[in-house]
């Protein structure tokens, strides 16, 4: 079971407040949201927020790596709650819906690299793009 909002900020040495418990819960409720959707969500709960709050919480949050920033070209940043374990995304090209992959396993050829510059690898970022069942459906 995942720790509470309050545990995990205190965990990582951030500040509990009423703000940023609601910025984490919604994170938490709502995966691959993007800062003004999270702000919306924030203000039903809290009543009152700004804007900048928010994208300075999420800064703060990033930099703890409680939340991950993804972003999909074309799409504003996404925020997530799911960290650590190097998962992929999958993106509609039609409604811009972002699913969680779990990371490819196995031979790639794309994810194998032949040169690594002398860096020292320690995550990949892959995005997959298609269209959803959804807009499958309805085209």
């Amino acid at each position: 079971m995942a720790p509470a909002p309050d545990q995990l900020l205190r965990e990582h040495g951030i500040q509990v407040t009423a703000q940023r418990l609601a910025i984490m819960s919604a994170i938490g409720e709502t995966p691959h949201v993007t800062a003004d959707a999270l702000t919306d969500d924030v203000r039903a709960t809290l009543g009152s927020i700004s804007r900048q709050a928010v994208y300075d919480t999420l800064g703060v949050f990033v930099d703890h790596g409680l939340v991950r920033r993804i972003e999909p070209a074309g799409s504003a940043a996404r925020y997530e709650a799911r960290v650590g374990d190097n998962h992929h995304h999958l993106v509609c090209r039609t409604c811009g819906v972002v699913v969680d992959v779990d990371c490819a396993v196995g031979e790639r050829p794309c994810l194998d690299i032949d040169d690594d510059h002398g860096f020292d690898i320690d995550e990949a970022e892959v995005v997959y793009w298609g269209v959803c069942p959804d807009c499958q459906r309805a085209a």
